[in-house]
């Protein structure tokens, strides 16, 4: 069984084969974390495609789940409309976790730093938010999968973040495209207006373009994670 207290991270492929997680469904991989961490887990919801599929998944689990939003100040209105749409279809109220307001960025950075350092704009607006936020907590669940980007390809259902040094679980990490659709389809759930617009992969306004994967992301730059996620 997983362990709701920290593990060293030698043990985790010990741990994994004997759990075996790579053969658990996405269901059965978020019931796995939610028996054994409790209150102590979290989604993190970015009102793309996959977390509709795992804040469903999850919610019909444990209804008071702990479910949070980056908001880095330049979602796109879309974004915005899903979120309140979430809550309102589950009757929940999802955290807002935030960085320092874009004045104070822009005062200490300089305009528009999302062109002129999108790797600085995104530790600031995402990963130092996200830190704080993964400290108060054991586990966290993702909507990642391994056919997004060469960056995720070997991404684990279940595994030890050393990023945040905490547990992580991607339980769609093996599902296609079309997988994630059917789900939504089958189970009606509401879904971000941008996906319909050709946005395969929606972040911040500024950094976001349609496409395929991960294409649209900080196009015409090699950049294309923002680091939350270290390739596995």
């Amino acid at each position: 069984m997983l362990s709701a207290v920290a593990m060293p991270v030698p043990a985790l492929e010990t741990l994994a084969a004997q759990h075996g997680a790579e053969h658990l469904s996405a269901l059965q991989v978020v019931q796995t974390m939610v028996e054994q961490f409790g209150p102590r887990i979290a989604l993190a919801c970015s009102f793309q495609k996959e977390e509709t599929v795992l804040l469903d998944m999850l919610l019909t689990i444990d209804p008071k789940a702990h479910v949070f939003a980056l908001d880095t100040g330049v979602l796109f209105p879309e974004t915005y409309a899903a979120w309140r749409a979430t809550e309102q279809r589950y009757g929940i109220t999802i955290e807002a976790v935030s960085g320092p307001s874009l004045g104070y960025q822009a005062a200490a950075n300089g305009e528009q730093l999302w062109e002129t350092n999108p790797n600085l704009c995104c530790a600031i607006r995402k990963v130092e938010p996200l830190t704080r936020k993964l400290a108060t907590v054991d586990a966290w669940i993702v909507g990642i999968r391994r056919d997004q980007s060469p960056t995720r390809a070997n991404a684990q259902k279940i595994a030890w973040d050393e990023s945040f040094e905490i547990w992580k679980a991607a339980p769609l990490a093996d599902w296609s495209d079309d997988a994630v659709w059917d789900y939504i389809r089958e189970h009606d759930l509401p879904t971000n207006a941008l996906h319909a617009q050709g946005y395969s992969s929606i972040g911040c306004t500024y950094c976001t373009k349609p496409g395929s994967g991960r294409e649209g992301r900080w196009a015409g730059n090699e950049k294309t994670e923002c680091g939350l996620h270290k390739p596995a």
